[in-house]
C-alpha cells in the first residue's frame, strides 16, 4: 500500500463513472452492514475525513448514520484493535460510502478472525435492519464450514462475500449458496466508449466447490457444486481505490487498496442503490439470484469481462474469462443497477 498525503486511487466519481452508477451525491436509502474482525479505533474519524474530502454528506454516530457494534449486537464489548483488520475496515467503509453516500452504515466487529466468530457477527448484522451485508474475508473451503453456513441464510438481505485474493481455488463464505460471491478485476482507464476496460485480476479466486451445493439459480454445466463467482468488480491494488486510514502500521493517511475486499462492499452498496434488497416483494428471495435473472434480459446490466485468468483448471471457464459466464468474474461487473 503506497503512502500519500493526497489520494491517488480511484475516487467515488471514478467508481460511479466506471460502473454506470447514479451520481455519487444522489440516491440510495438503506443500511449496509459491514462484518469484519477486531476493532478499528479510528473507524468513525477516518470515515469522516474520507467523506469530507470527497464532498460526501456526513455519516457519523451523532445521528445514527454510523454505528459500531460487537458480534453480540451491542456496543459494550468491542474487541481489541488490530492493525491489519483496521486497514480492511477502512477500505470497506470508504467503498460503501463512495458507491452509496446516502446509505447508513453499521460496522459489526467480531471478537476474532475465526470463522465462527465472524458467523456470529453475521447474524448480528442481519438483526440490525441492514438490507445488505458485506463480507471481505474468507478461508479455503472445508466440510466443517457447513455448520456455519446458516449464518449467511437471510432471505431478502443482499449478502456479498469476497471470492478471495489467492488465485484459483474456492473460499468460504463465498462458496455459500446464500451469498453473492464477488470476484475481482483489474479496472483501467481506456480510450473507448465506456472509458474503462476490465480483465481478470490474476490473484482473484474462483472455482468449483467440492463442499457446498449448487444453487438452483446457477446453471453452468462444468461444476456439480457451487461455482464461484457470481459477479465481480475492481480489485487490482495496482489500480486500486483511495482509502483514508490512520490507525496502526500503514497509516498514510491516504493509501491505495484493492483485493476482492474492495469488490464485495462495492456490490453490496449497489444492491442498496438498486432498491430491491429489503423490499417486501423480495423478502423471501435470495438476493444472489437477481444478477442471474437480470442477465437474461437484453443488456443485462453487466459488463461481460472476457480476458484474463487466475490459474490453470479444467474446465477452463472456471479460471479463464470468456464471453458469458466464467468463474473469475461470474456474469460480469456492474453496468448500472439493473442486475441488482
Amino acid at each position: 500500500m503506497p503512502f500519500s498525503f493526497a489520494p491517488h486511487g480511484y475516487s467515488p466519481d471514478d467508481l460511479h463513472r466506471a460502473y454506470g452508477l447514479p451520481s455519487a451525491t444522489a440516491g440510495g436509502a438503506g443500511t449496509v452492514a459491514i462484518v469484519d474482525a477486531y476493532d478499528d479505533p479510528k473507524a468513525e474519524t477516518d470515515l469522516a475525513a474520507y467523506r469530507s474530502y470527497y464532498g460526501l454528506p456526513p455519516c457519523d454516530s451523532t445521528d445514527g448514520c454510523f454505528r459500531k457494534l460487537d458480534q453480540r449486537g451491542s456496543g459494550s464489548g468491542m474487541p481489541p484493535p488490530d492493525d491489519s483488520w483496521a486497514a480492511e475496515i477502512a477500505l470497506d467503509l470508504d467503498v460503501v460510502s463512495a458507491v452509496c453516500p446516502a446509505c447508513r452504515i453499521v460496522l459489526v466487529e467480531a471478537d476474532s478472525s475465526s470463522l465462527a466468530d465472524l458467523a456470529t457477527a453475521e447474524d448480528a448484522a442481519a438483526a440490525t435492519g441492514a438490507i445488505a451485508i458485506s463480507n471481505s474475508y474468507g478461508d479455503h473451503e472445508a466440510r466443517a464450514q457447513l455448520a456455519l453456513d446458516p449464518a449467511y441464510n437471510h432471505p431478502g438481505i443482499a449478502i456479498t462475500a469476497a471470492a478471495g485474493d489467492d488465485g484459483y481455488g474456492v473460499n468460504f463464505p463465498a462458496a455459500s449458496e446464500y451469498v453473492t460471491a464477488v470476484g475481482g478485476t483489474s479496472l483501467v482507464r481506456a480510450d473507448n466508449t465506456r472509458g474503462w476496460v476490465e480483465s481478470v485480476w490474476p490473484n482473484d479466486s474462483s472455482g468449483c466447490s467440492a463442499v457446498f451445493p449448487k444453487p438452483t439459480w446457477q446453471s453452468d454445466s462444468g461444476c456439480a457444486g457451487r461455482t464461484v463467482a457470481d459477479v465481480a468488480a475492481t480489485a487490482d491494488p495496482d489500480n486500486g481505490v483511495a482509502v483514508y486510514h490512520t490507525y496502526g502500521i500503514g497509516g498514510g493517511p491516504w493509501v491505495t487498496m484493492g483485493g476482492t475486499s474492495a469488490a464485495a462492499p462495492l456490490v453490496a452498496a449497489a444492491y442498496v442503490l438498486a432498491g430491491h434488497a429489503g423490499a417486501s416483494a423480495y423478502a423471501a428471495v435470495p438476493m444472489a439470484l437477481l444478477p442471474y435473472s437480470s442477465a437474461a434480459h437484453t443488456g443485462g446490466g453487466l459488463f461481460d469481462v472476457t480476458s484474463g485468468s487466475n490459474g490453470s483448471c479444467k474446465p477452463s471457464y472456471l479460471c479463464v474469462a470468456g464471453p458469458g459466464y466464467d468463474g473469475p468474474t461470474g456474469l460480469g461487473t456492474p453496468d448500472g443497477l439493473a442486475a441488482f
